[in-house]
Protein backbone atom coordinates (compact mmCIF):
# COMPACT_ATOMS: atom_id res chain seq x y z
CA UNK A 1 0.00 0.00 0.00
CA UNK A 2 1.25 3.58 -0.86
CA UNK A 3 1.58 6.94 1.07
CA UNK A 4 -1.70 7.70 0.07
CA UNK A 5 -3.22 6.16 3.58
CA UNK A 6 -5.56 7.57 5.53
CA UNK A 7 -5.72 6.70 9.27
CA UNK A 8 -8.94 5.50 10.11
CA UNK A 9 -9.26 8.52 12.74
CA UNK A 10 -9.48 10.52 9.63
CA UNK A 11 -13.23 8.49 8.10
CA UNK A 12 -15.11 10.44 10.25
CA UNK A 13 -14.65 13.51 8.69
CA UNK A 14 -15.05 14.56 5.27
CA UNK A 15 -14.61 13.80 2.44
CA UNK A 16 -14.05 10.33 3.94
CA UNK A 17 -17.39 10.30 5.83
CA UNK A 18 -19.21 9.33 2.32
CA UNK A 19 -17.06 6.11 2.49
CA UNK A 20 -17.07 4.95 6.33
CA UNK A 21 -21.47 5.75 6.20
CA UNK A 22 -22.69 5.91 2.47
CA UNK A 23 -24.76 7.08 0.99
CA UNK A 24 -25.21 9.29 4.24
CA UNK A 25 -24.75 8.93 7.98
CA UNK A 26 -25.45 10.64 11.01
CA UNK A 27 -22.29 12.05 13.73
CA UNK A 28 -22.91 9.31 15.89
CA UNK A 29 -23.20 6.51 13.37
CA UNK A 30 -19.90 7.14 12.23
CA UNK A 31 -18.19 7.59 15.67
CA UNK A 32 -19.77 4.11 16.48
CA UNK A 33 -18.40 3.08 13.05
CA UNK A 34 -15.24 4.09 13.99
CA UNK A 35 -15.10 2.31 17.34
CA UNK A 36 -15.88 -0.97 14.99
CA UNK A 37 -13.08 -0.26 13.32
CA UNK A 38 -10.59 0.09 15.99
CA UNK A 39 -11.94 -2.93 17.32
CA UNK A 40 -11.13 -4.85 14.35
CA UNK A 41 -7.51 -3.35 14.04
CA UNK A 42 -8.23 -1.29 10.86
CA UNK A 43 -5.46 1.08 10.98
CA UNK A 44 -6.48 3.16 7.43
CA UNK A 45 -7.69 2.69 4.23
CA UNK A 46 -6.04 3.66 0.84
CA UNK A 47 -8.39 5.24 -1.24
CA UNK A 48 -7.79 3.45 -5.28
CA UNK A 49 -9.55 1.39 -7.08
CA UNK A 50 -11.38 1.88 -10.57
CA UNK A 51 -14.60 2.73 -9.05
CA UNK A 52 -15.58 6.46 -7.85
CA UNK A 53 -18.02 8.00 -5.07
CA UNK A 54 -17.78 11.59 -5.14
CA UNK A 55 -14.41 11.71 -6.54
CA UNK A 56 -13.15 9.21 -4.10
CA UNK A 57 -11.96 6.03 -5.60
CA UNK A 58 -12.62 2.33 -4.29
CA UNK A 59 -12.37 -0.87 -5.11
CA UNK A 60 -15.97 -1.45 -5.84
CA UNK A 61 -19.70 -0.65 -4.81
CA UNK A 62 -22.54 -3.16 -4.47
CA UNK A 63 -26.32 -3.19 -3.01
CA UNK A 64 -24.70 -4.28 0.24
CA UNK A 65 -21.70 -1.76 1.06
CA UNK A 66 -18.05 -0.80 -0.57
CA UNK A 67 -15.06 -2.39 -0.34
CA UNK A 68 -12.09 -0.15 0.00
CA UNK A 69 -7.91 -1.10 0.23
CA UNK A 70 -7.24 -1.23 4.18
CA UNK A 71 -4.57 -1.80 6.72
CA UNK A 72 -4.62 -4.56 9.05
CA UNK A 73 -1.24 -5.09 10.90
CA UNK A 74 1.15 -4.88 8.45
CA UNK A 75 -1.37 -6.32 6.00
CA UNK A 76 -3.27 -5.28 3.47
CA UNK A 77 -6.85 -6.25 3.14
CA UNK A 78 -10.08 -5.36 1.47
CA UNK A 79 -12.95 -3.95 4.03
CA UNK A 80 -16.55 -4.37 2.86
CA UNK A 81 -18.24 -1.63 4.79
CA UNK A 82 -22.04 -2.12 4.88
CA UNK A 83 -24.03 0.81 2.94
CA UNK A 84 -25.98 2.82 5.36
CA UNK A 85 -29.28 2.00 3.02
CA UNK A 86 -28.76 -1.26 2.55
CA UNK A 87 -31.22 -4.36 3.20
CA UNK A 88 -28.86 -6.29 5.03
CA UNK A 89 -28.89 -5.37 8.78
CA UNK A 90 -25.60 -7.02 9.30
CA UNK A 91 -22.40 -8.21 7.75
CA UNK A 92 -22.28 -11.32 9.68
CA UNK A 93 -24.66 -13.61 7.23
CA UNK A 94 -21.79 -12.91 4.77
CA UNK A 95 -19.02 -13.72 6.73
CA UNK A 96 -20.70 -17.31 7.32
CA UNK A 97 -21.12 -17.95 3.78
CA UNK A 98 -17.80 -16.96 2.18
CA UNK A 99 -15.93 -19.13 5.14
CA UNK A 100 -18.25 -22.28 3.89
CA UNK A 101 -16.70 -21.37 0.47
CA UNK A 102 -13.61 -20.99 1.84
CA UNK A 103 -13.26 -24.25 3.73
CA UNK A 104 -13.52 -25.60 -0.17
CA UNK A 105 -10.87 -23.32 -1.44
CA UNK A 106 -13.22 -21.00 -3.15
CA UNK A 107 -13.08 -16.99 -2.98
CA UNK A 108 -11.20 -15.04 -0.70
CA UNK A 109 -10.33 -15.86 2.17
CA UNK A 110 -12.35 -14.23 5.36
CA UNK A 111 -10.18 -12.21 7.91
CA UNK A 112 -12.73 -10.94 10.13
CA UNK A 113 -16.27 -9.66 10.54
CA UNK A 114 -18.33 -7.47 12.38
CA UNK A 115 -22.16 -5.97 12.41
CA UNK A 116 -20.73 -3.01 9.90
CA UNK A 117 -17.54 -4.55 8.19
CA UNK A 118 -16.40 -7.24 6.11
CA UNK A 119 -12.50 -8.29 6.21
CA UNK A 120 -11.01 -10.36 3.19
CA UNK A 121 -7.77 -11.37 1.61
CA UNK A 122 -7.21 -8.46 -0.88
CA UNK A 123 -7.69 -10.28 -4.18
CA UNK A 124 -4.63 -8.21 -6.35
CA UNK A 125 -5.74 -8.44 -9.95
CA UNK A 126 -8.30 -7.86 -13.03
CA UNK A 127 -11.74 -8.47 -13.31
CA UNK A 128 -12.07 -10.72 -15.95
CA UNK A 129 -13.34 -8.97 -18.70
CA UNK A 130 -10.34 -6.79 -18.68
CA UNK A 131 -7.47 -9.49 -18.11
CA UNK A 132 -9.33 -11.53 -21.30
CA UNK A 133 -8.90 -8.22 -23.24
CA UNK A 134 -5.10 -7.56 -22.48
CA UNK A 135 -4.39 -11.28 -23.95
CA UNK A 136 -1.78 -10.79 -26.57
CA UNK A 137 0.63 -13.01 -28.40
CA UNK A 138 1.81 -16.33 -28.06
CA UNK A 139 -0.13 -18.75 -25.87
CA UNK A 140 -2.72 -16.76 -25.16
CA UNK A 141 -5.33 -19.21 -25.90
CA UNK A 142 -3.93 -21.94 -23.18
CA UNK A 143 -3.93 -19.04 -20.77
CA UNK A 144 -7.34 -18.20 -21.25
CA UNK A 145 -8.46 -21.91 -21.27
CA UNK A 146 -6.90 -22.61 -17.93
CA UNK A 147 -8.09 -19.80 -16.30
CA UNK A 148 -11.63 -20.25 -17.75
CA UNK A 149 -11.18 -24.20 -16.00
CA UNK A 150 -10.25 -22.99 -13.24
CA UNK A 151 -13.14 -20.71 -13.01
CA UNK A 152 -15.53 -23.64 -13.61
CA UNK A 153 -13.89 -25.99 -11.41
CA UNK A 154 -14.56 -23.68 -8.18
CA UNK A 155 -18.71 -23.23 -9.66
CA UNK A 156 -18.61 -27.01 -9.70
CA UNK A 157 -16.93 -27.10 -6.32
CA UNK A 158 -19.57 -24.57 -4.79
CA UNK A 159 -22.29 -26.93 -6.63
CA UNK A 160 -20.80 -29.63 -5.04
CA UNK A 161 -21.23 -28.23 -1.52
CA UNK A 162 -24.63 -26.37 -2.15
CA UNK A 163 -23.57 -22.88 -2.03
CA UNK A 164 -25.23 -20.55 -4.54
CA UNK A 165 -23.33 -17.73 -5.49
CA UNK A 166 -26.38 -15.84 -7.35
CA UNK A 167 -24.32 -13.25 -9.73
CA UNK A 168 -22.16 -15.39 -11.93
CA UNK A 169 -24.89 -14.64 -14.93
CA UNK A 170 -22.51 -11.66 -14.47
CA UNK A 171 -19.18 -13.28 -13.98
CA UNK A 172 -17.72 -10.11 -15.51
CA UNK A 173 -18.03 -8.37 -12.30
CA UNK A 174 -17.68 -11.24 -10.06
CA UNK A 175 -14.10 -13.10 -11.04
CA UNK A 176 -10.97 -11.42 -10.43
CA UNK A 177 -7.53 -12.84 -12.32
CA UNK A 178 -4.17 -12.39 -10.60
CA UNK A 179 -1.70 -15.01 -9.85
CA UNK A 180 -5.05 -17.56 -10.16
CA UNK A 181 -8.87 -16.69 -11.07
CA UNK A 182 -10.84 -15.90 -7.55
CA UNK A 183 -14.29 -15.66 -7.45
CA UNK A 184 -15.38 -12.82 -5.56
CA UNK A 185 -18.26 -11.05 -3.71
CA UNK A 186 -20.45 -13.39 -1.62
CA UNK A 187 -23.18 -10.92 -0.57
CA UNK A 188 -26.00 -12.69 -2.39
CA UNK A 189 -25.17 -16.49 -1.78
CA UNK A 190 -27.27 -18.87 -0.26
CA UNK A 191 -27.66 -22.42 0.70
CA UNK A 192 -31.66 -22.85 0.75
CA UNK A 193 -31.87 -22.46 -2.89
CA UNK A 194 -30.78 -25.07 -6.21
CA UNK A 195 -27.26 -24.49 -7.09
CA UNK A 196 -26.76 -22.66 -10.80
CA UNK A 197 -22.72 -22.07 -10.17
CA UNK A 198 -21.77 -24.26 -13.22
CA UNK A 199 -24.80 -23.19 -15.65
CA UNK A 200 -24.80 -19.57 -14.91
CA UNK A 201 -20.99 -18.86 -15.43
CA UNK A 202 -20.53 -21.14 -18.30
CA UNK A 203 -23.53 -19.01 -20.18
CA UNK A 204 -21.90 -16.06 -18.86
CA UNK A 205 -18.83 -16.72 -20.43
CA UNK A 206 -19.56 -18.82 -23.80
CA UNK A 207 -23.10 -17.37 -24.38
CA UNK A 208 -24.07 -13.46 -25.65
CA UNK A 209 -22.26 -11.66 -23.22
CA UNK A 210 -19.86 -8.53 -24.22
CA UNK A 211 -16.93 -11.25 -22.28
CA UNK A 212 -18.24 -14.09 -25.08
CA UNK A 213 -17.45 -11.84 -27.79
CA UNK A 214 -13.99 -11.42 -26.48
CA UNK A 215 -13.11 -14.88 -25.75
CA UNK A 216 -14.62 -16.53 -29.19
CA UNK A 217 -11.86 -14.09 -30.75
CA UNK A 218 -9.23 -16.38 -28.73
CA UNK A 219 -10.37 -20.05 -28.43
CA UNK A 220 -13.25 -21.96 -30.80
CA UNK A 221 -16.63 -21.82 -28.61
CA UNK A 222 -19.19 -24.41 -29.94
CA UNK A 223 -22.31 -23.29 -31.25
CA UNK A 224 -25.24 -22.75 -28.34
CA UNK A 225 -26.99 -25.42 -29.25
CA UNK A 226 -24.23 -28.01 -28.73
CA UNK A 227 -23.48 -26.23 -25.30
CA UNK A 228 -27.45 -26.53 -24.12
CA UNK A 229 -27.75 -30.21 -24.13
CA UNK A 230 -24.51 -31.02 -21.80
CA UNK A 231 -25.99 -28.10 -19.63
CA UNK A 232 -29.20 -29.34 -18.94
CA UNK A 233 -28.08 -32.64 -18.16
CA UNK A 234 -25.82 -31.09 -15.31
CA UNK A 235 -28.80 -28.72 -14.21
CA UNK A 236 -30.30 -32.32 -13.53
CA UNK A 237 -27.86 -33.63 -12.02
CA UNK A 238 -24.92 -31.94 -10.97
CA UNK A 239 -21.71 -35.30 -10.79
CA UNK A 240 -18.44 -34.99 -11.71
CA UNK A 241 -19.52 -36.59 -14.69
CA UNK A 242 -21.46 -34.43 -16.32
CA UNK A 243 -19.39 -31.61 -15.23
CA UNK A 244 -16.52 -33.37 -17.23
CA UNK A 245 -18.67 -33.69 -20.19
CA UNK A 246 -19.07 -29.58 -19.85
CA UNK A 247 -15.64 -29.06 -20.00
CA UNK A 248 -14.83 -31.57 -22.95
CA UNK A 249 -17.60 -30.08 -24.30
CA UNK A 250 -15.91 -26.55 -24.00
CA UNK A 251 -12.77 -28.03 -25.05
CA UNK A 252 -11.44 -27.52 -21.81
CA UNK A 253 -9.85 -31.08 -20.81
CA UNK A 254 -6.86 -31.85 -19.80
CA UNK A 255 -6.61 -34.46 -22.33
Amino acid sequence: MNSSLVPASKLVKEPYSLILGYPKATKGELVKRHAELKKLGITGVSFQGETTLNNISVLGKGYVGVVVLSRLGKKDVALKIRRIDSSRQEMKSEAKLLGIANKSGVGPKLVDSSKNFLIMEYVEGKKITDWVKDLRGRGSAAKLKSVVRQVLEDCHTLDTIHLDHGELSYIHKHVIVGKSPCIIDFESSSTNRRTSNVTSATQSIFIGSALSSIVKNIIKIPNKKKMIGPLKKYKHDQSRENFDAILKMLGLDKS
